[in-house]
């Protein structure tokens, strides 16, 4: 909400041309007349305070604009009106497509610095294609766990353990930008509801595409498996390869690193995390 000045009245605008008007007591107590016109605050006697709801009308006086303030999509020529140029309550996020042009001005920039010529023909369009293949390495951020599940958790009787073992996982280092990669082996004890085998596969592709590191990737993958089938125990190891170990650093090109959380009954019964063990271990 944002306090507006209409006919030298306080209202608040909510930022698509319908505002409410502020209530102010004598005793110093105001409220203010909700979407529904029934004010928030009440009277000095205790009884509810009610205000009409009233549309403000665009004060700019530019050319083109539209009456009471419905000249939601259009702002040019209203840049410092407040119902056209709300930036806190009009903004809307970007989608990740528009990111493009100021990452690839960003990775153009990084060229520069490097000394290159971005105008040769080998380098004329990296920064574009740098951009978008960053977006594909972070995509993960667009989704969900439900678009992921897709409905595909099924109610069955079943209450012995499902692996799934050596999902490849790529991932990017957040220390440093590179690559890190490896497998992924995914056991759960199912009460009553069983998961689809490919969203277990879906769901370290969500949390693996984003700026990572393997300790809490490991956990997040755990933690999506309960929230979506709400099983008797989880169990996730990782066995990744980081080019920040390989490429630079100490450069040690055969060292893996292995990481595991345990949820419930693995965690709690030794002979339940040994059988996953056992049956990761497995060729």
């Amino acid at each position: 909400m944002k306090e507006v000045s209409v006919n030298g009245h306080l209202h608040l605008s909510n930022g698509n041309g319908t505002v409410a008007e502020l209530d102010t007591h004598t005793n110093g107590s105001n409220g203010y007349a909700g979407h529904n016109g029934t004010s928030n605050g009440t009277t000095s006697n205790g009884c509810s305070s009610t205000k009409k709801q009233q549309t403000a009308k665009c004060t700019c006086n530019k050319s083109g604009s539209l009456e009471n303030g419905s000249d939601t999509n259009n702002n040019q020529g209203h840049e410092k009106c407040t119902f056209h140029h709300d930036l806190e309550l009009d903004h809307k996020p970007s989608t990740r497509e528009d990111l493009l042009p100021l990452m690839s001005k960003s990775y153009r920039m990084l060229l520069s610095s490097l000394g290159e010529d971005t105008e040769r023909q080998g380098l004329l369009k990296t920064p574009e294609r740098a951009a978008k293949a960053m977006l594909f390495f972070t995509k993960g951020y667009d989704q969900s766990l439900e678009e992921a599940l897709n409905g595909a958790v099924f109610d069955e009787d079943h209450d012995e353990m499902v692996v799934v073992k050596d999902i490849e996982m790529f991932s990017m280092c957040e220390h440093h930008l590179v690559p890190f990669y490896g497998k992924v082996s995914i056991g759960y004890l199912p009460c009553k509801k069983i998961l689809g085998l490919s969203k277990l596969a879906r769901i370290v592709e969500i949390f693996s595409r984003r700026l990572q590191v393997q300790e809490r990737l490991t956990k997040q993958i755990a933690v999506a498996v309960t929230q979506a089938v709400q099983p008797a125990g989880v169990a996730v190891i990782i066995e990744g390869v980081h080019m920040c170990m390989v490429m630079r650093g100490v450069q040690k090109i055969n060292s893996k690193t292995v990481t595991s959380t345990m949820l419930g009954v693995f965690r709690d019964d030794p002979k339940t995390r040994e059988e996953f063990l056992t049956l990761c271990n497995n060729k």
